[in-house]
């Protein structure tokens, strides 16, 4: 955008003034002019300036808000139509630096935190921060092909750690209780899509990478569990790593880091950051950590960008959010 590089510098007026970020977002959304929502017309609608100099809602506070009229289909709208931000009575600025922590932070950002630092409720922040993870969620519904490695891992409290009935254990690594999470990464671009699965089983891994990966056109790498053995017949090639043998790296180049990476980042922010999450808010949760790996290499003024770029068709109500 503009070749600017937006951080908390540049971004400072955007934050402090209403007016600035609603331009801002229009510059990020339309870079080449205005599109309309309802019929897809680009660059043929124009500005509605307030009759008295201020916008006014109908319970009479003087509102920000930028409306636009497409002279193709006659209809109104503003930039915030369709996406994460609609009908949101949160400050347009506000989201804005929630929405810069998000791409700036590593290790995500806790609500607790960010109601903190832009002065809305617990309950606001947490509503505010899914929306984000539901903007961040992958947008490409095309299968991965090429060098695919696959590996799983267990999400929740050390088993020593947790209270349990007398006479029963609690076990590491596969049979524990916790969470199984698998996760596919593209050995060459990065790209990584995480699956909360049921258990780590044959049937379980084969239907998801089923569902993400051309495997007539890739290769699997994988550690040697033999889960990974059925479907890896299915690809052109299936090599493995012993780990149980301190093989790390195989002979043909094989490796699970990418994975093991991955994870290593994914279970210390979710320990330090978060501290605990509920299996069924933990999907939104991976799609912020894949979006944040897949994008590692961008500044965080391009992937504040990619999250804007996101937002539209995403909108997500707090009965969605909520619903049992």
């Amino acid at each position: 955008m503009d070749n600017v590089e937006l951080n908390l510098s540049t971004l400072a007026k955007h934050f402090s003034d209403e007016a600035a970020a609603w331009e801002l977002v229009e510059r990020m959304r339309w870079p080449d002019g205005p599109v309309c929502p309802h019929c897809g017309d680009r660059n043929r609608a124009y500005f509605l300036k307030p009759r008295n100099g201020n916008r006014t809602t109908t319970t009479g506070r003087v509102t920000y808000r930028r409306l636009w009229k497409c002279k193709a289909c006659r209809k109104q709208f503003s930039v915030l139509m369709g996406t994460i931000f609609e009908r949101s009575q949160v400050p347009l600025s506000k989201w804005l630096l929630a929405l810069y922590l998000m791409s700036a932070s590593k290790n995500g950002i806790a609500a607790n935190e960010l109601r903190r630092t832009i002065d809305v409720t617990q309950t606001t922040a947490w509503y505010m921060l899914h929306r984000l993870r539901e903007a961040m969620r992958q947008a490409s519904l095309d299968t991965l092909s090429g060098i695919i490695v696959a590996d799983e891992a267990y999400i929740g409290g050390e088993p020593k750690n947790r209270h349990r009935p007398a006479g029963a254990t609690h076990r590491r690594g596969m049979g524990t209780d916790k969470t199984p999470v698998l996760s596919l990464i593209h050995a060459r671009t990065g790209e990584v899509r995480s699956r909360v699965v049921p258990k780590a089983d044959s049937t379980n891994i084969s239907k998801v990478l089923a569902e993400q990966v051309n495997e007539a056109a890739s290769v699997l790498w994988t550690d040697e569990g033999s889960w990974y053995s059925p479907v890896g017949r299915q690809f052109l090639l299936h090599e493995t790593v012993n780990h149980s043998e301190e093989e790390y790296v195989g002979p043909l180049g094989q490796t699970t880091n990418q994975a093991e990476n991955f994870f290593s980042q994914l279970k210390r922010s979710l320990d330090g950051t978060f501290h605990h999450i509920s299996k069924e808010h933990l999907p939104r949760y991976l799609d912020e950590f894949d979006f944040r790996f897949t994008t590692r290499k961008l500044s965080d003024s391009a992937r504040m960008e990619r999250i804007i770029d996101q937002t539209e068709g995403r909108r997500l109500t707090y009965r969605r959010v909520t619903a049992p």
